[in-house]
């Protein structure tokens, strides 16, 4: 009988038993139970890359399955002849969640509030924007951007799309337009968030000229990968106060304590928490159920971001 070890005994509690499968736990920080035999491995969700060399230790393993969207630190670790998957779909609910929260606390002033409340100060009334009737361009309208579009449907917004190709649109987009309409685009919009993978294309994407073409007084929101964006570009445009920037992600990560993006006016950081969730545990159990399912009876895998 296959062998599949998952991160932890609870992991096999939840996940239950499955038809045709054994579950051993293996948080992949020691010898693996049942070395010879380990088909299929689920690394923890924190740090899979840094464990990704322990299976040296488990030479018959095929498939690897993710509980993170993000497999691009895992690739170049990756055994010959072993398939990957990612957990895409996961962490949708909770990405899409902190992409819209982080929207509306830059847009509507809550640093400032929190500062202000740390110091016991009541701020006069002002002005601030509202998400209401902004013009949002979500770039990567993928599973987890279209959740965040979703999200942002009641908000009386207009949203534009962007995706590597054009296609056509659905029920919440007219159209999804090519990244080469970005030039064209982006003067155009006041938001603009990011969720891409961090590949080649898409690392520097948002460069200084993608910076440049965004409007005075517009926010970059990303919750894709710090590399997206070119981070010196975006301290010159920020430190200015032309642009104002909500970021789960940053490049160099963690950002280290004299970064100059700390001090930069009008950036909000919040430090990769875009998938950590109470809505991300009940999502992997069915995910991998679905999988491990799959896996027992020779059926295609969800997800499978690399063949081996």
């Amino acid at each position: 009988m296959p062998v599949v070890s998952l991160p932890g005994q609870d992991w096999i509690t939840e996940v239950g038993p499955v038809s045709g499968l054994e579950l051993v736990a293996w948080e992949m920080d020691g010898a693996p139970p049942r070395a010879e035999e380990i088909r299929f491995v689920v690394p923890p969700y924190m740090g899979a890359a840094a464990r990704i060399p322990a299976l040296a230790q488990a030479p018959r393993v095929e498939v690897v399955q993710l509980l993170s969207a993000g497999y691009d630190d895992v690739l170049s670790q990756l055994p010959p002849g072993v398939r990957l998957a990612n957990a895409a779909g996961v962490h949708d609910a909770s990405t899409a969640e902190l992409a819209v929260a982080l929207t509306l606390a830059s847009l509507r002033g809550f640093p400032e509030f929190v500062a202000a409340q740390a110091d016991r100060r009541w701020l006069p009334l002002q002005l601030r924007p509202a998400l209401a009737d902004k013009r949002v361009l979500v770039v990567g309208y993928g599973s987890v951007g279209r959740a965040i579009a979703v999200r942002l449907t009641p908000f009386e917004v207009t949203l534009t799309a962007v995706a590597s190709r054009p296609r056509d649109g659905d029920d919440l987009v007219p159209t999804v337009h090519g990244v080469e309409d970005l030039p064209e685009l982006l003067p155009r919009h006041d938001v603009v968030i990011v969720i891409v993978p961090l590949l080649p294309a898409t690392t520097g994407l948002v460069d200084r000229e993608f910076l440049a073409a965004m409007p005075d007084g517009s926010l970059l929101v990303n919750v894709a990968r710090g590399a997206v964006v070119d981070t010196g570009a975006l301290v010159d445009e920020t430190s200015s106060g032309r642009l104002r920037a909500a970021l789960d992600v940053t490049d160099p990560e963690p950002l280290p304590a004299d970064h100059p993006l700390w001090d930069s006016p009008g950036v909000l950081i919040t430090p990769h928490v875009g998938g950590a969730s109470s809505a991300f545990r009940p999502r992997a159990v069915r995910l991998l159920r679905e999988q491990l399912a799959a896996y027992a009876l020779g059926e295609p895998l969800r997800n499978i971001v690399h063949e081996g």
